[in-house]
């Protein structure tokens, strides 16, 4: 099982502490900004009771930053602290645009009035070649790079781990070495520095931590147990098809899944 961190401990990479700092939204649009170089008057975060709410109570916690501006764009920020490899990264872009434009149809517009999107994934990892910290993906044509399929849809990868290049937003690079524990005199990462220190001085902010932390194990436990039973349900069906006897089975449980004979033989009178 993962270690818990503590509140004290966590960073800008913490998924958590992530969610938590981009719920200000003068820092959540100026990202936006930097990062697609963009202008936007405001934003408004979306489905908040399911996203995050201001203290991360409870049930339905989705796990991503999702805002609208207010020209009908929509945006997702998330801190993929994992590292699952490019497939899955893409593919989990290509579910979050996709969940976007279902969330656009849901208020009844039409194809052509669907707003602009923007997918934005922040990784304290090597991505693709490790050379690069931004990676923007529009749809070119790949017989002819001069023509691009304008459907509104922008997908944005950054590396904490890539090269340093002058080619990105000074405020993003600063951003993203803050993101590797380095803080540089750059005014929009000493405000989430400032942020997070007067956020972790919140007896209110670290309480509400800890129970989310509780609650995400409680999950795991019974997800996990659930599992259990359903490999041992498997290998029992197996054990009976072969005609093994119960008093057989029960040790081959017992050995197989560290068992107690009680735990065991319950076990066998419900599958038997």
């Amino acid at each position: 099982m993962a270690k818990r961190k503590k509140w004290q401990d966590l960073t800008i990479t913490d998924d958590y502490m992530f969610k938590l700092i981009m719920s200000y939204p003068i820092i959540c649009k100026h990202l936006i900004e930097i990062i697609l170089n963009i202008k936007i008057r405001e934003i408004k975060y979306l489905d908040k009771e399911k996203t995050f709410k201001n203290n991360y109570e409870g049930k339905g916690i989705r796990l991503d930053v999702y805002v609208e501006d207010e020209d009908n764009s929509r945006f997702i920020l998330e801190m993929q602290v994992r590292d699952f490899g490019e497939e899955e990264l893409g593919k989990r872009i290509r579910f979050y645009q996709s969940s976007i434009d279902y969330d656009f149809l849901l208020m009844g517009q039409k194809y052509k009035e669907l707003g602009n999107s923007a997918v934005i994934f922040f990784c304290p990892f090597e991505i693709f070649d490790g050379k690069r910290r931004l990676y923007t993906f529009t749809n070119i044509c790949k017989e002819n790079h001069s023509i691009k399929m304008d459907d509104g849809m922008v997908k944005v990868i950054l590396s904490s781990a890539g090269e340093a290049t002058d080619d990105i937003h000074p405020d993003v690079a600063a951003f993203l070495d803050y993101m590797n524990g380095k803080i540089i005199q750059n005014g929009f990462v000493s405000e989430i520095d400032n942020t997070i220190r007067h956020v972790k001085l919140d007896g209110a902010k670290e309480a509400d931590y800890m129970t989310f932390q509780m609650m995400i194990e409680e999950e795991r436990d019974e997800a996990r147990d659930e599992g259990l039973r359903e490999g041992i349900s498997k290998s029992l069906t197996m054990l009976k098809s072969l005609n093994i006897s119960k008093d057989v089975a029960l040790k081959k449980i017992i050995e197989t899944y560290s068992l107690t004979s009680k735990e065991a033989s319950d076990l066998i009178e419900a599958n038997w």
